[in-house]
């Protein structure tokens, strides 16, 4: 069941993280490849997958060791191999709750990004006995939607850890264009949450942009969109045909299709991003440079504005045909500037480079020495009742 190689010794592993998804959902994982990999220097570090795609994929990708744990028994066979102390959960899999049950253990709900969705503030986040969260803004999210939750008590302030790990190079050149960013999410599957844009700003931004001399695009999709609507598939794919255009149109455009896994050189390196909304937006936010937000053509689209939607760049479907000139707009407004950088500490904190790690590896220390306390604290009452 376990990956490939020798089978680790008993006692291995005190940390574990939980993922019941298929390699659909892999991109809940991999923004935690490098942060794991960090942490596992200090804790060894297990991931327990559920499913055969899943764990395939991060055998392969994650620098981890993975476990194939098709039922509970399975499960069962870690918790007697390994002292397993905490246990992080990238998202809210209803599986999850086969291994909430097992107490003498901390459960964190972690989650796969920061946003102001619905789903930031379900009350599931009480099955799990910590959670870490992003800053300010997750803190008071919790505590005006979930009722009953000691936000305080319950909840670690981490920032984006992901965000010191956005590095790698660029497949262009580093020359005078203005590299765009352009990241739309995938067109939902409930009226309430379409906020994807291909088909509504998509076309006509990608067709500015790919049309002038002094910009580049970079076009990172959902690897969701199109899976519920044909037509947003195929504007898609219209938008893919038209890069390809304008690279052999122009030898020196190199215009990007990105399909690679990880999200990192996409956000540290571009002038400009262009986002729906999504936890995109709040990964660009984490390494303070400029976005614009594409307002949701659907009325239906429920957007909260008590957060950084409140004071953010709209681009509506009226300007996507101009949106060089909203891209020039926000790399150079000095009030815009401010804004950013206000709204990035509101929602991560400190944002200099290593203290989101910084702040993920302690609140990891302070749950296992708060672990072995509690593990004292036990075996003292079971001392005094058998006494």
């Amino acid at each position: 069941m376990q990956q490939g190689g020798e089978r680790p010794a008993a006692g291995t592993f005190e940390i574990a993280v939980y993922f019941s998804d298929s390699h659909v959902n892999a991109y809940q994982m991999r923004q935690w490849y490098e942060p794991l990999q960090e942490l596992q220097k200090r804790w060894p570090v297990v991931v327990l997958a559920r499913n055969i795609e899943g764990a395939e994929l991060l055998r392969r990708e994650s620098g981890l060791h993975v476990v194939f744990a098709p039922k509970v028994k399975h499960l069962e066979q870690v918790i007697d191999r390994h002292p397993l102390r905490i246990v992080l959960y990238v998202n809210q899999n209803t599986k999850n709750f086969q291994m909430l049950r097992y107490g003498s253990r901390w459960h964190v709900f972690i989650n796969h990004g920061e946003s102001d969705k619905m789903y930031m503030t379900t009350n599931q986040i009480k099955a799990y006995d910590y959670a870490f969260i992003a800053g300010q803004a997750a803190h008071d999210r919790l505590r005006h939607n979930v009722w009953g939750y000691d936000v305080a008590a319950r909840t670690f302030e981490i920032g984006r850890p992901q965000a010191d790990y956005m590095s790698g190079s660029a497949p262009y050149p580093n020359d005078n264009r203005t590299v765009v960013l352009y990241a739309p999410t995938w067109e939902g599957d409930r009226p309430s949450a379409a906020y994807g844009s291909i088909i509504s700003h998509g076309e006509a931004l990608v067709a500015q942009l790919l049309e002038s001399k002094q910009h580049r695009l970079v076009y990172r999709p959902h690897p969701r969109s199109g899976v519920v609507n044909d037509e947003y598939g195929a504007a898609h794919r219209r938008i893919v045909r038209a890069i390809e255009a304008a690279n052999q149109a122009d030898e020196n455009a190199h215009h990007v299709y990105d399909q690679s896994g990880a999200i990192n050189w996409q956000l540290a390196q571009s002038d400009v991003a262009i986002c729906d909304i999504s936890a995109m937006i709040y990964d660009r936010l984490a390494v303070g440079k400029p976005v614009i937000v594409t307002r949701p053509a659907s009325s239906e689209a429920i957007i909260d504005e008590l957060g950084y939607l409140q004071a953010c760049e709209w681009l509506s479907t009226e300007r996507a045909g101009n949106v060089i000139a909203e891209v020039e707009r926000v790399l150079h407004d000095d009030s815009t500037q401010e804004k950013l950088a206000f709204w990035a500490e509101h929602y991560f904190g400190d944002i200099r480079q290593g203290e989101p790690s910084r702040r993920f590896s302690e609140a990891i220390e302070t749950l296992m020495q708060r672990w072995y306390d509690t593990e004292a604290e036990m075996k003292q009452r079971q001392g005094e009742q058998n006494g």
